[in-house]
């Protein structure tokens, strides 16, 4: 990999803590850059860059307002001050591909309004106008939910190159996993994810522009999550995906009967589990009845618990199923392109962190802001996150997402260990080990992690469970 001189090396950067002037985090984001001295030949005239950033949602899920969105999804100033420099180095000759598949249920329009993103394009098309600049909505459909049921969809242009149709097959963290048969995916419809993950058969399907491009840049939020512990470089490639559906969250049922949708194998558990299991299934025989499950589903809130304070959905540190997903998609983007080829050349992959206002409890759609004021970059996505974990007060080896990350048996697109991973905090400054960092925070995890992954001393660790590595 000649363009990654130090894939282990990490660049973290602090400066402001928000977003008011676009000049102090343009600086902030080329400072990162800098330390970590790409190459000429990282991005050159006429290449194809894609742009990912997080738009997840387009606003905080407890209070979906105009102005409430900073602390969740990527900030359009990180995007410009990326979006500039690449446009630099391609010197008039190139093009630039801002995209990501949000959240099914999310808007791409109120994204568009809230975040300002036609102004930013037409600003950076205005200072390099002979270089294509577009923003692209990478979902072939939307849905509209209510009170978390899905009652409508809209199908939507995709990705104008269409998708990668993967077969990882005995090469996914998947094969010869004990709840094969029971996964969940992103709908109701349980049968098409249990298809897709079945025996030795594992597929995905990505979407074929960040496949195809000549240099992908990830540009995450630095946010705490409830089904994999943090969101970051590994986790923003849920957002390539052209089926969410393919991708299994958790594994329905109680720890008893090999699941891990819930924390504990209570009666109200099982109850939950066997009356939402068949809600499930008449919502996929019966669509057009979705709206009928509203009210049901309020009432059921009013039993069962919310879920901003109950465990449920695998959201919790014991989630076996959700970190498999998370490396498998990572393997695949990786080791094949567009064409779902075996790549001839390594991939260009650049991470830029958004975290001059991270996100932490209640991650990634309903998390409280920290003003952290961080930028943190690196070539290579589990460096990154290994460093963001550092950070914010985590112990990165009680994630299972990073920890089973240096495991990886087939695919494995992890070339170094532990102990090789580095940071530097300035260009001059040499880089210094990882693990002997003191955090610059201490976020709060997300309830259902609380005491599982924290570096802090004032809590003491769950043990990891149901982990077949």
């Amino acid at each position: 990999m000649s363009d990654y001189p130090h894939p282990s090396n990490v660049a973290i950067c602090k400066g402001c803590a928000d977003y008011a002037n676009r000049a102090n985090v343009e600086a902030l984001v080329l400072q990162a850059i800098e330390i970590l001295h790409l190459s000429e030949s990282f991005i050159t005239p006429g290449d194809h860059v894609v742009i990912k950033p997080n738009w997840v949602k387009e606003h905080d899920e407890r209070h979906p307002q105009p102005g409430n969105w900073e602390h969740v999804v990527t900030h359009p100033s990180v995007i410009e001050a990326v979006a500039g420099w690449v446009a630099l180095r391609l010197n008039g000759s190139g093009k630039i591909t801002i995209c990501d598949a949000p959240q099914t249920d999310s808007s791409f329009d109120k994204i568009r309004e809230y975040c300002k993103l036609d102004e930013m394009i037409e600003r950076l098309c205005s200072k390099h106008p002979k270089i294509s600049i577009s923003l692209l909505d990478l979902r072939p459909e939307e849905w509209h939910g209510v009170d978390g049921i899905t009652v409508s969809k809209k199908k939507l242009p995709g990705d104008p190159l269409g998708s990668t149709h993967l077969h990882l097959d005995e090469a996914s963290e998947f094969y010869q996993f004990k709840g094969l048969g029971k996964l969940f995916g992103a709908s109701v419809d349980v049968d098409e994810t249990n298809r897709k993950h079945a025996d030795s058969n594992h597929e995905y399907l990505l979407c074929r522009t960040p496949m195809d491009a000549d240099v992908f840049i990830n540009i995450p939020k630095m946010k705490t999550h409830k089904k994999v512990g943090i969101t970051c470089a590994l986790k923003n490639l849920v957002g390539i995906n052209a089926n969410k559906n393919w991708l299994p969250h958790h594994t329905e049922g109680t720890p008893d009967r090999g699941g891990d949708q819930f924390p504990a194998s209570t009666t109200k558990a099982k109850l939950e589990h066997s009356w939402m299991g068949a809600a499930k299934r008449w919502m996929v025989k019966f669509p057009l009845l979705a709206r009928i499950f509203v009210p049901i589903k309020s009432v059921g809130r009013l039993f069962f618990g919310d879920t901003q304070s109950v465990v449920r959905s695998g959201n919790w540190y014991g989630n076996d199923t959700c970190w498999r997903m998370v490396l498998d998609l990572n393997k695949g983007f990786f080791y094949f392109n567009g064409a779902a080829q075996p790549r001839v050349k390594p991939l260009r992959y650049l991470t830029i962190v958004d975290g001059i206002i991270g996100g932490e409890g209640n991650g990634p759609m309903s998390p409280d802001p920290v003003h952290s004021g961080l930028i943190i970059a690196g070539t290579h996505p589990l460096a990154v996150d290994c460093a963001v974990a550092r950070c914010v007060g985590f112990d990165w080896k009680c994630i299972r997402m990073l920890r089973n990350a240096f495991e990886i048996r087939q695919l494995n697109f992890v070339n170094f260990r532990p102990e090789d991973m580095t940071y530097q905090t300035s260009v001059d400054a040499p880089p210094q080990p990882l693990e002997k960092m003191n955090p610059l925070f201490y976020f709060r995890a997300h309830f259902g992690w609380k005491g599982a992954i924290e570096l802090s001393p004032q809590f003491e660790k769950a043990p990891l469970q149901g982990s077949n590595n």
